[in-house]
C-alpha cells in the first residue's frame, strides 16, 4: 500500500490552507511583476513606471501577513520559494530563445515584426529588418529578470526582519508602524537597486540621462510608498480576521 500523508486537523488544515493562498498571491505577483517587467511604461498621474510594478505592492502586503500570523521563518521561506521560481522563470526563458525556431514556411504570422527603423532593445542590442517577437520578449525580461530579483532579496529580507524588529520593540504593539516603517525602507532599497542595475547600463552608453533614471527612481518609490500607506487598512483588517479565523488569539 503506498504511504500517504496524514490527513490534518480541521484547524490545522485552515491555516496551512491560509498560508498557502498568501503564498500563491505573493509567488503570482512577483512573476506577474517580471513576466510582464519593463516591456511597457505607463503614465500613471505624473508617475513613469514600468507596468511591472503594478503588482509588487501586494508582495510586501502578503509578506507582512504572513510575518505576523506564521512567524518570520514563514516568511523568509516565501520569499525564498518567489526567487527559485523566478529562477526557473528565466531558464525557460532562456531555453525558449535559444532551441531553434521552426522553419520560417510554418511560422504563424505574428512570430515576426518587420521594423522600419532600427531599434535599440534592453538589453543593449540594436536591430533592424525583422525580428522575432520572442527576441523582444527575453530582451526585456532576462535583464530586468536578473535586476528585479537582486532587488527582491534585499528588499524583501529587509522588509521581513524590519518587520520583526519594530513588533519586538513595541512589544507586538502598533501594527500600523511595522507594517509601513518595515514596507517604506524595503521599497525604498528595492526602487533604488532595480533602476540603478536595470537602467545602469543604458545609462552608462549616454542612451538614457541621470535626470530620466532619477524620474524612474522617484516614480517607482512614490507608487510604492503609496501603496503601502493604503495598504494599512486591508493589513488590519487581514490581521484581525484572520486572526480570528485560524483561532490565533486562544494562543496569544
Amino acid at each position: 500500500m503506498t504511504p500517504q500523508v496524514p490527513d490534518l486537523d480541521p484547524l490545522s488544515e485552515k491555516r496551512q490552507r491560509v498560508f498557502v493562498i498568501l503564498a500563491a498571491v505573493f509567488i503570482g505577483s512577483m512573476t506577474l511583476l517580471n513576466v510582464v517587467g519593463i516591456t511597457r511604461f505607463i503614465q500613471l498621474g505624473p508617475l513613469s513606471l514600468a507596468v511591472g510594478v503594478l503588482p509588487y505592492p501586494l508582495t510586501f502586503l502578503c509578506t507582512d501577513l504572513i510575518s505576523e500570523l506564521y512567524g518570520k521563518k514563514k516568511a523568509s521561506l516565501v520569499v525564498w520559494i518567489g526567487f527559485v521560481i523566478n529562477l526557473f522563470m528565466i531558464l525557460v526563458v532562456f531555453l525558449g530563445y535559444k532551441i531553434p525556431s521552426v522553419p520560417t514556411e510554418v511560422q504563424p504570422p505574428w512570430q515576426t515584426l518587420f521594423l522600419a527603423k532600427p531599434v535599440p532593445l534592453a538589453n543593449g542590442e540594436v536591430v533592424t529588418g525583422s525580428i522575432d517577437v520572442f527576441h523582444i520578449i527575453y530582451a526585456c525580461t532576462v535583464g530586468s529578470v536578473f535586476a528585479s530579483m537582486m532587488a527582491y532579496l534585499a528588499a524583501q529580507f529587509c522588509d521581513v526582519q524590519l518587520f520583526h524588529f519594530w513588533k519586538e520593540l513595541t512589544k507586538g504593539k502598533h501594527l500600523w508602524l511595522r507594517n509601513n516603517f518595515s514596507t517604506i525602507v524595503s521599497q525604498l532599497v528595492d526602487s533604488f537597486m532595480v533602476i540603478a542595475i536595470t537602467f545602469g547600463a543604458v545609462w552608462w552608453r549616454g542612451d538614457m540621462g541621470i535626470k530620466e533614471i532619477l524620474i524612474l527612481m522617484g516614480s517607482n518609490y512614490l507608487f510604492k510608498v503609496v501603496a503601502a500607506l493604503l495598504d494599512t487598512f486591508p493589513f488590519y483588517l487581514g490581521v484581525k480576521k484572520l486572526t480570528k479565523y485560524l483561532e490565533l488569539d486562544k494562543v496569544r
